[in-house]
């Protein structure tokens, strides 16, 4: 049953979203998903309880009133309904389609105790593409200027969030971006026909310019400048770093040195920023043939569509079972619909290369379950004497992201942790520098953008309160 073709509504079923055929999705990198269209939009709305007291307004880490946004769709005030999103949201668009819902919001959905749960993510998208295509953008509100700078760091989620909050406050804001676009993870990380990139990032960070935000792209902060003289020369009050994770984690084992391995995140900035897969541009990278992806998040997922849709015979290699994958069900069912050979219960011990410095093979041990280990899965047990050869020209490892500390060049004594994630409190997202706050995958790790979305609103808050304080506001009774 197909999306506007409904024959029938049964409430305890979501009304299904259309799709690219995966033969030939798999073939391009125009988006998968088409969304829903009116018709769908107004019956998958019509399954949402309004519960008095919602769940998922808690589940969801920017506190978004999903009642009162999926209320307006039932009566087609879609105006109102962008309203009420924009009042938690800077990214819309982009959270309807790659946050995790079934484990937030839709997770949290009273709906699905009987049954399947609103597809929250799927009207939000609705709601944002509609606003969009309709020439409609966020309000900026009238505020009181308090004459206050605050400098951002990364462009990402979590930097774009506070940004705009802090806009909304009246403080100057200013973002600080290394890279040529802005957008951060969204630019680079995520590939095209799972967020399109002009359609939807690039209007989504100009609604955050529009709120007053400035954003300088190609500054990279702990190197064309540091974050002491951004405060000490400058004059910037406060201090966000949203820098993200750009570290990536190798494995360590025997041929990872060789030409052909590569980090997921080279592989996917190469793709999504410097557009190697459009034979227009002139960025340097081998396709591959053969191509083994390392990992089951959903970076991992990304790395290896991307691979098939440049042409290789894409495989992934995983070393727990599928019904331990971390990536996100979509995204796995996507990807077997295209064709991504899975090979679970498998771990690389070893990468061989030719006598040219390429890689030719990866060599994997079969693996076996044992006891839960600390994230409650059952911990992956090598069986001895298992090991066997994957032919391959190409290895991506998608192992995630630890933070890079680069951005905080010349912040003698910012705390770090063992990961080089810097130590915040978790409610206000302040360091233990004055003015100096930080939040997303900078503190974590690689995470979800919603999360570092969270993070980054937190941290305003916790800048509001700060430069309250400076300048003599009381903040409590």
């Amino acid at each position: 049953m197909k999306n506007g073709e409904t024959q029938y509504f049964d409430i305890l079923k979501r009304v299904p979203v259309a799709e690219q055929d995966p033969l030939k999705r798999s073939e391009n990198f125009e988006e998968v998903s088409l969304g829903y269209d009116a018709r769908g939009a107004a019956l998958e709305a019509s399954r949402c309880l309004e519960c008095k007291k919602p769940r998922c307004v808690g589940a969801c880490p920017v506190a978004i009133d999903i009642p009162g946004f999926i209320r307006e769709i039932k009566t087609n005030q879609l105006s109102e309904a962008f309203d009420v999103l924009s009042q938690s949201t800077s990214l819309p668009a982009v959270c309807g389609r790659v946050c995790p819902q079934e484990e937030q919001c839709e997770g949290a959905c009273i709906r699905g105790i009987k049954g399947e749960p609103v597809s929250i993510g799927k009207l939000e998208r609705y709601v944002a593409d509609w606003a969009r295509e309709e020439g409609i953008r966020p309000q900026a509100p009238q505020v009181m200027k308090t004459g206050q700078k605050v400098a951002i760091i990364g462009s990402g989620p979590s930097g774009l969030a506070c940004a705009g909050d802090l806009a909304k406050l009246g403080y100057d804001v200013t973002i600080f971006e290394s890279l040529h676009e802005a957008g951060g993870v969204l630019q680079y990380g995520i590939p095209e026909f799972r967020l399109p990139k002009n359609e939807v990032v690039a209007y989504e960070v100009e609604n955050v310019r529009r709120l007053g935000v400035k954003i300088e792209t190609d500054v990279f902060v702990g190197q064309s400048t540091t974050i002491p003289e951004l405060m000490e020369q400058e004059g910037f009050e406060a201090v966000f770093i949203g820098s993200g994770a750009g570290l990536p984690r190798f494995m360590n084992i025997p041929g990872e040195s060789l030409n052909g391995v590569m980090s997921a995140n080279e592989y996917l900035t190469r793709n999504n920023l410097m557009h190697a897969f459009d034979a227009r541009y002139d960025t340097k990278m081998e396709r591959g043939k053969r191509v083994v992806t390392v990992g089951g998040g959903n970076v991992a997922m990304d790395a290896a569509r991307t691979a098939l849709r440049l042409g290789a015979e894409s495989r992934l290699v995983y070393r727990r079972s599928e019904k331990e994958l971390p990536a996100r069900l979509e995204e796995i069912e996507h990807a077997k619909e295209e064709g991504v050979i899975f090979n679970f219960l498998r771990n690389p011990v070893e990468i061989l290369g030719d006598d040219t410095g390429w890689v030719s093979a990866i060599k994997c041990i079969r693996m076996e379950l044992g006891e839960p280990d600390s994230s409650g899965r059952r911990r992956p047990v090598e069986i001895p004497g298992s090991e066997f050869v994957i032919a391959c020209d190409t290895v991506i490892m998608a192992l995630g992201t630890n933070a890079n500390p680069r951005a905080a060049k010349g912040l003698d004594g910012l705390g770090l942790n063992q990961w080089n994630g810097i130590i915040t409190d978790e409610e206000t997202g302040a360091t233990n520098i004055p003015g100096v706050f930080a939040g997303g995958d900078a503190v974590t790790g690689s995470a979800t953008v919603i999360l570092a979305m969270g993070a980054g609103r937190k941290a305003a808050q916790g800048i509001d309160t700060y430069l309250k304080e400076k300048r003599g506001v009381r903040t409590s009774l």
